[in-house]
């Protein structure tokens, strides 16, 4: 008698590729057999921030010091798109159509570009995501468990106040103090939701200080990880 899995109803399979519909669920075989990233060996990092809270600085610091692999999912998109395959073809047909990509979509870039380097990498920064609460849960089941997560904070009047000057000097009109305070509540609402599942894993960082005594914060993260990952 043919076994289902459940709850994708399809055959169960005992070697790759894992079932059609990818369910990972905990009792279908493929997905049990597929060999979870270490992450006691290679840590997965989310890094997280407002809009002008300084994050893009701090991963070019982090990536300098430590050599983790920094996955962004806006340069994971525009790859994909450029290179032409099938499913460029849809991303570019969601965009020009104003959607947004499927949060499925998404994390499959992320699996497979975390997948791609995970035999060579020091670590993984997986920068600005998740941005909602169910990414972080599709992440963790589909990937690996995150071991930290180190968020940059800073006061809405702060950070309006940068990407003010940051809209100034690029000469964007429509970044203007009303679009700006409606894009940080839409983060903060979602961020908020997101912290909220993972108190124990949880770094909060001033990001309203100098960008070396920030830095100085987030090696004090980092140090001890990178160190027990080299053990």
């Amino acid at each position: 008698m043919e076994r289902k899995c459940h709850p994708c109803n399809e055959p169960i399979v005992d070697k790759k590729p894992p079932c059609p519909l990818q369910c990972m669920s905990p009792k279908c075989q493929a997905y049990q057999k597929k060999a979870p990233i270490d992450t006691s060996k290679k840590p997965i990092v989310w890094i997280l921030g407002g809009p002008g809270s300084g994050k893009g600085t701090q991963c070019e610091k982090i990536i300098a010091k430590y050599g983790f692999t920094h996955l962004s999912t806006g340069d994971l998109l525009r790859a994909e798109v450029k290179s032409g395959s099938d499913r460029a073809k849809c991303l570019t047909s969601i965009m020009e159509r104003g959607e947004l990509v499927p949060n499925e979509t998404v994390l499959e870039l992320l699996k497979e570009a975390i997948e791609a380097r995970a035999a060579d990498s020091k670590g993984f920064l997986i920068d600005g995501y998740p941005r909602e609460k169910s990414q972080g849960i599709a992440f963790e089941k589909a990937i690996a468990p995150v071991t930290v997560i180190i968020y940059f904070e800073a006061s809405c009047e702060t950070l309006t106040q940068r990407l003010l000057g940051r809209a100034a000097s690029s000469g964007r009109a429509d970044d203007n103090e009303e679009t700006i305070k409606l894009r940080l509540k839409t983060f903060l609402d979602n961020n908020d939701l997101v912290l909220a599942q993972y108190p124990d894993k949880l770094k909060r960082i001033n990001a309203e200080a100098s960008v070396d005594e920030i830095f100085g914060e987030v090696q004090k993260i980092l140090d001890p990880i990178v160190a027990a990952a080299a053990n």
